[in-house]
């Protein structure tokens, strides 16, 4: 009986129970390795793709009418994108640091 209070003691419970952690311990390592490497993928597909497809064979020149119709601001997206990579180093430094006891 006081192996599973003690048990139940040492978890931490989030949304009514339907989450569990246990005091202590830390994401796995796999996670922590691909939240910035998503992240960082996820801003240079942003960059890249900032004026659209505009090599395309058939659709590249659509693309540059567009984007000369629309007056398309390369400051603001890549104030986006600056915005982005912050992100990203915020969550790795969170994800990085060592777990806090509560």
């Amino acid at each position: 009986m006081t192996d599973e209070k003690k048990g139940h003691e040492e978890l931490k419970e989030y949304a009514d129970g339907w989450m569990t952690e246990r005091k202590g311990t830390d994401a796995p390592g796999f996670l922590k390795l691909v939240i910035p490497i998503i992240g960082l993928g996820c801003t240079a597909y942003l960059v890249a793709q900032m004026y659209g497809d505009v090599n395309h064979a058939t659709r590249g020149p659509l693309v540059q009418q567009f984007n000369t119709a629309t007056k398309t601001n390369p400051v603001l997206m890549y104030g986006i994108a600056a915005m982005a990579l912050i992100y990203v180093a915020v969550v790795a430094i969170f994800a990085f640091r060592k777990p806090h006891e509560d």
